[in-house]
């Protein structure tokens, strides 16, 4: 397993000019690594209010990181042998009528597994993020730039994988199974964000965020204060963006609605989502 290697081999592999590990192995491998430095703050002796309650949120916390993390760890060889499991469906013979069927159906079979392992990574990284909750309600406050970058690190492993989920889909013939996988990776996106929510809000993960772009200048990277206008466009980008993903009449119904806003930034970006060209 790669996840038994030294960190420079493990380095060295991703470097290699084998296609193997990829994208995906470094997904799962940056949400293990996410996991694990939340296990240290729930690990740490120091609570945030001293109370038995909080020491046993945090253990139970921990032992679900590791748990988690495992998961993590595994995932990097599997997405690794998913992609070794495609390779190999298009290298059977093609010579006649049953081996082309024999050779279609299993690239078929291949596509859908390199497409539902990531969803699989994304699902371990919900998973983390949910038992991150208790860290940072618990956690000792002097670890928050560690619960911050952990949290940063597990979101970038559940984008990073989905990007893997996306271009495996592309591939896949049956909408039947297409449908299925994307409902899964809305659910699971969904869970994890108000999870990270909770988590930015609990460990003030936000009020860092803002001390680091006031002293370094970095405006981009702050959320802007409620109220504010670029709150208010944000906020407009984020809702219409969700809405027209979905897909559905309800959907584009309540961006219709959102069009006819009183705040002219709302209204404008719902209409700018709603102009958008099917393909877009």
């Amino acid at each position: 397993m790669l996840a038994d290697k030294s960190l420079r081999e493990v380095l060295d592999a991703f470097a290699s000019s084998e296609p193997t590990p990829g994208g995906g192995s470094a997904a799962a491998m940056i949400g293990a690594l996410g996991a694990s430095l939340l296990a240290m703050v729930a690990g740490l002796p120091k609570t945030k209010t001293g109370t038995d309650q909080a020491r046993q949120a945090l253990d139970s916390a921990r032992t679900l990181l590791l748990a988690y993390r495992d998961e993590l760890l595994a995932l990097i060889d599997k997405d690794a042998a998913a992609y070794d499991l495609v390779v190999a469906a298009y290298k059977r013979p093609k010579g006649t009528d049953e081996e082309k069927a024999a050779r279609s159906k299993a690239i078929q079979d291949a596509m859908r597994v390199a497409a539902e392992t990531p969803v699989e990574t994304m699902r371990a990284c919900a998973k983390v993020m949910e038992a991150a909750t208790a860290v940072a309600e618990h956690g000792n406050p002097s670890a928050q730039s560690d619960i911050a970058v952990a949290a940063q690190s597990v979101g970038n492993a559940m984008q990073a994988a989905l990007f893997n989920v996306e271009i495996n889909l592309g591939s896949i013939k049956d909408q039947t199974v297409i449908d299925r996988i994307v409902a899964d990776a809305k659910q699971i996106s969904g869970d994890a964000s108000e999870a990270a929510g909770t988590i930015m809000q609990e460990a003030n993960v936000v009020d860092l965020m803002r001390a680091v772009a006031k002293r370094v200048g970095m405006h981009h990277a702050a959320p802007p204060e409620p109220g504010t206008p670029e709150h208010t466009e944000r906020f407009a980008a984020m809702a219409a963006e969700s809405l027209i993903r979905l897909g559905t009449d309800e959907a584009r119904h309540a961006l219709d609605v959102l069009a006819k806003s009183r705040d002219p930034k709302i209204a404008a970006r719902a209409q700018q989502v709603l102009d958008r060209p099917a393909d877009g």
